[in-house]
């Protein structure tokens, strides 16, 4: 199975290999409370850009370990790619970002970035 996601106005599209989880991160960090984002992290080699990669601008902050990048029409950050704790490249995606994704099904686990 796959699930796709994308941009507020679609410029940006992605499909990730596997199925859409039961489970996202919610970050107390800066970054991720101000855009309140609902993070799910896979290997980077079952994410694949479908469409914008033109479209996007890039938003490195702290240690610079993940690429936030964003839709330049719209403003939509619907992933970001990074470096793992072990070192394996990762794409973090924006649940809020797959329509397909049931929301207010997923157990939230919250984990204090702020604190990084």
């Amino acid at each position: 199975m796959a699930y796709e996601g994308s941009c507020h106005c679609g410029a940006v599209t992605y499909t990730v290999e596997g199925d859409i989880p039961d489970t996202a991160m919610s970050c107390n960090c800066s970054h991720c409370r101000r855009k309140g984002f609902l993070l799910t992290f896979v290997p980077i080699d079952q994410f694949r850009l479908t469409g914008g990669a033109d479209r996007l601008t890039s938003y490195m902050f702290n240690k610079h370990n993940i690429d936030h990048q964003f839709c330049d029409t719209c403003g939509c950050q619907s992933f970001s790619v990074g470096t793992g704790p072990d070192g394996s490249k990762m794409a973090a995606v924006n649940l809020r970002c797959v329509p397909a994704a049931d929301l207010d099904a997923l157990t939230i686990q919250k984990v204090d970035g702020a604190s990084f």
